[in-house]
């Protein structure tokens, strides 16, 4: 019985020792067969895919790679950027990207396994160069560039001075989504080529690592200036409203000057219209009344006279005792009796005098 058992396990231990001479090449991978940790020969899931055959364990043994794209965010890099007005660097700005990258064949993969070993070595040796030269990228460029707001839109509405608030096109977005790109491109070329050094190049060629795209994702400011920096907007805000607000009162009183100096024009003007014509309407009632006594002078001292006695009766309550020869009284005996006549010879009618109406 003992000798059945310790057969059987000697058995089933070549068998699993034998299964280790096969191996087993997946098309997303790429397989390392090494002997003695010594390299010997790379097998490319794209082209070698299948099952394939090396040393018992422990003279050959696998190492795995993943041959698909891959993609790591890199820790958030603070740097310094440019004020385009003065040049001056001095803001700190604080970017987070990521990289996509694979190994883009078996000789890649040879030299990935001899420098990097793993995906997270890689990690720990490619972040530090590429946020060093993003640091050195950003400032360098101006912030503007960076992060300004792409409208075309509002460019051209101001540009032509139509409302801002115009209905958009698909053209014009479109518009919008190419000039981000070439800018995410120049972006991405000021990154990778910094110093006349092409960075990609040299990273595959070190590390057999093909940076396919390094992309940021998102700025912000660090903690630390956050405050400082709204305070800083707000005082600016504030700036603009009070130099809004003097503008404002500036044009306020200057259109008041203006209208009352328009009022004032119009109003002497009206003054001087109304004037000229109530001289004109009183010469012109002075000429009909000269002619019109003109044409009987009697009747005029008849109707003066009548004037005379209704503003002194008007005037007062006492009581008057006249004799009935007193010229005042003659108007009420009549209208006088004229001499002259007409250019047919015959006097002219005697003017009627109203009776009071009892």
């Amino acid at each position: 019985m003992g000798r059945w058992l310790t057969g059987g396990l000697i058995t089933l231990a070549g068998l699993v020792w034998g299964s280790s001479c096969f191996y087993i090449v997946e098309p997303t991978e790429y397989v390392l067969v090494t002997r003695f940790g010594q390299l010997r020969v790379v097998r490319d899931g794209g082209q070698e895919a299948g099952l394939h055959l090396k040393a018992p364990w422990p003279v050959d043994a696998v190492q795995r790679l993943d041959r698909r794209l891959q993609v790591f965010d890199l820790p958030a890099v603070e740097s310094l950027t440019r004020d385009p007005l003065s040049g001056a660097v001095d803001t700190t700005l604080t970017v987070e990207a990521f990289v996509a990258w694979r190994i883009p064949d078996a000789a890649a993969a040879d030299r990935f396994f001899r420098t990097l070993r793993t995906p997270e070595q890689a990690r720990n040796v490619l972040a530090p160069l590429l946020n060093g030269r993003l640091a050195a990228a950003i400032s360098a460029v101006p912030m503007q560039e960076w992060i300004g707001v792409v409208d075309t839109q509002t460019a051209a509405a101001a540009l032509i001075g139509w409302p801002a608030t115009i209905p958009g096109t698909e053209r014009l977005a479109q518009q919008d989504l190419h000039v981000m790109d070439r800018r995410s491109e120049r972006l991405r070329q000021r990154w990778l080529q910094a110093d006349g050094q092409d960075l990609t190049q040299q990273v595959l060629q070190t590390y057999g690592v093909e940076l396919l795209d390094v992309r940021l994702r998102r700025y912000y400011y660090p903690e630390a200036v956050r405050s400082s920096i709204a305070e800083r907007i707000r005082s600016e805000r504030a700036r603009k409203a009070a130099d809004y607000e003097t503008q404002g009162r500036q044009q306020a009183s200057a259109i008041i000057a203006e209208a009352e100096r328009q009022a004032r024009t119009i109003e002497s003007q009206a003054q001087a219209r109304k004037t000229l014509i109530e001289t004109q309407a009183q010469a012109e009632a002075a000429r009909l009344r000269a002619q019109a006594y003109a044409h009987d002078p009697d009747f005029y001292l008849f109707l003066e006279n009548l004037r005379a006695f209704q503003s002194a009766l008007s005037q007062t309550r006492d009581l008057l005792l006249l004799s009935t020869r007193h010229p005042l009284l003659r108007p009420l005996a009549g209208p006088p009796q004229t001499s002259r006549s007409n250019d047919m010879g015959t006097p002219p009618p005697s003017p009627m005098i109203p009776q009071d109406r009892k």
